[in-house]
């Protein structure tokens, strides 16, 4: 059977259609509504893609997984086997970026460092930051995978969900989420500009950790603000060429591997991204990951890969555009009969 024929097979099977779209708009496209999709490197996508495919645990995406392990051209194999979906819930497109940020610490606190950072406890571990970090209400319970020596520093390292610590020896230790506290995150830049202290477009992560240094006693209440506290898993050994861990527990993709809401975008899915403002760029990506604040049907962060110079990069990202579903061609019309 040509893989042309197969594609028209698989289109005739009926599927059910995705949970949490009742209010939401949804558009089927053509390829050729994509801005730039002729220029991209598909194949590089299509790798990104079979790194999480097999993960899917959906019969519909079995037959297209195992094609895709055979495929030469990436672009013929998206073309065929899926259809592009516009799906939209009222709000603007909203692009951000995050990162795997590396900082300095040690497998025993000393002078240095003398910030823990935590597994999550068994049984109760809805405690406030000000608890954990100034009370210390979890001291004692052997829950310490290591110490840092930057209180800012670990603060944003919880905001990103994973991260490396750079041990004196010349080793490292990789982390990955493990669950939070259950408590709202408080941004510490809006908090910033409430105060009248920043602007809107002056913030930045590295702004924000500037002035809680220079400022320690309000910078200190300024971290208690956000009252969201993220514990960690240390991670087995990987190779430290590989992107941390996302949601689908696989290494992601710096500049291919987008978090997305799972309530709109099923994870594993191709997205394509059509990014504004600065810098501006259209991509295929793969939805390998989440993250707490990433809300609504066009709202996604870009992961920007590991160290100073993509935080520098993920940090100045915050741009409009809109991005399109990838779905096997049954699970498309499933969405828009009528489409």
């Amino acid at each position: 059977m040509t893989l042309r024929r197969l594609a028209t097979v698989l289109a005739l099977v009926a599927t059910p259609v995705l949970a949490g779209l009742d209010e939401a708009d949804v558009t089927i496209l053509s390829f050729d509504d994509l801005q730039g999709w002729d220029q991209d490197d598909h194949q590089a996508a299509l790798g990104v893609f079979l790194d999480t495919c097999r993960l899917l645990d959906d019969p519909e995406w079995a037959p297209i997984c195992t094609l895709a392990k055979t495929q030469d051209s990436g672009r013929t194999f998206f073309e065929l086997f899926f259809r592009p979906v516009l799906i939209e819930d009222g709000k603007d497109g909203l692009f951000t970026g995050y990162f795997e940020p590396e900082i300095r610490g040690a497998r025993a606190p000393d002078a240095r460092y003398r910030h823990p950072v935590y597994r999550k406890p068994a049984g109760e571990a809805g405690y406030t930051r000000r608890q954990i970090e100034q009370e210390g209400v979890l001291r004692g319970r052997g829950l310490e995978i290591a110490w840092v020596e930057d209180p800012i520093e670990l603060q944003f390292l919880q905001i990103q969900g994973s991260g490396r610590i750079l041990l004196p020896n010349g080793g490292s230790i990789r982390l990955g989420y493990a669950g939070s506290n259950g408590h709202r995150f408080r941004s510490l830049g809006d908090k910033l500009v409430e105060m009248g202290i920043y602007n809107r477009h002056q913030v930045s992560a590295q702004v924000i950790q500037s002035w809680v240094r220079r400022n320690p006693e309000a910078g200190q209440e300024l971290m208690w603000h956000n009252g969201s506290y993220v514990y960690f898993r240390e991670l087995g050994r990987m190779p430290t060429s590989k992107g941390p861990v996302g949601a689908m527990n696989r290494s992601i993709t710096a500049e291919r591997t987008l978090a997305v809401d799972p309530v709109f975008t099923p994870l594993g899915a191709p997205v394509w991204l059509e990014k504004g403002g600065a810098g501006a760029f259209s991509r295929l990506m793969v939805a390998q990951d989440t993250g707490s604040r990433i809300k609504g049907a066009q709202r996604a962060d870009i992961f920007f890969g590991t160290g100073d110079q993509a935080g520098l990069r993920a940090g100045k990202v915050r741009d409009p555009g809109r991005m399109v579903v990838l779905l096997p061609i049954q699970r498309a019309y499933a969405l828009s009969p009528e489409g």
